[in-house]
């Protein structure tokens, strides 16, 4: 079980956390399984409603353009037939549901492993609080997270009812705020740092993600 500093929100150490084991430990991260999660995960967020017409759905074309035979030229039937501009699509798009089904546990898992790799790479970091006090300051949390980690893209997790945190850290571009419950494989990933307040953290690692551990190897 490894550990990392608590840094207080002036970017000094003021304590220490141990990562449990079986969250941020995992012996062996599956790739595969990181993989299939955030394609189901990237796939369920798709809109889904495109949709293109048939030559039975677009308007016109009732009309036969001209006489079967004598003139020289294919038959046609109606200008609205899918050769025709304006005409109808052939095998178009239609609405359609994207998402798959991913059971809970293979999310748990996916997370698991994804919050490993981030691990090993001395990417997790937990601070005690993003200001001091309850004034929130976007100058101060900028100054912190620059402290943190140079790299551009942070992942913060805080606690709903830090609203201090939230405020601060809202217009920052290069942050993206979660709260523990809401921690996903995907912006796990897409996020070069992870960053927990210290009761996020402890809310996190006590939460059902952390209690289900079965598959966590899978």
């Amino acid at each position: 079980m490894s550990t990392v500093d608590i840094l207080s929100p002036a970017g000094d150490k003021a304590g220490t956390v141990e990562l449990p084991a079986e969250i941020f430990d995992v012996e062996k991260v599956s790739i595969p399984l990181i993989h299939q999660v955030v394609v189901a995960q990237l796939a369920a967020a798709r809109q889904g409603t495109h949709k293109t017409k048939t030559r039975g759905e677009v308007r016109g074309g009732g009309k036969k353009p001209y006489r079967q035979k004598g003139t020289g030229r294919a038959r046609q039937g109606s200008t609205r037939a899918p050769q025709f501009a304006g005409g109808g699509v052939v095998h178009g798009p239609v609405p359609r549901d994207y998402s798959q089904r991913t059971p809970k546990k293979m999310k748990a898992a996916a997370l698991r492993h994804a919050l490993t790799d981030r691990a090993r790479h001395n990417r997790i970091h937990v601070v005690s609080g993003v200001v001091e006090g309850e004034s929130p300051s976007t100058k101060a949390a900028r100054t912190l997270f620059g402290k943190i980690s140079e790299r551009k893209n942070l992942l913060l997790v805080v606690d709903r009812a830090d609203e201090a945190a939230w405020l601060s850290a809202r217009n920052l571009p290069q942050i993206h705020i979660l709260e523990p419950g809401q921690l996903n494989t995907y912006d796990v990933l897409v996020s070069d740092d992870v960053v927990f307040t210290q009761a996020a953290f402890e809310s996190f690692v006590s939460g059902p993600k952390a209690n289900d551990t079965e598959g966590s190897e899978a």
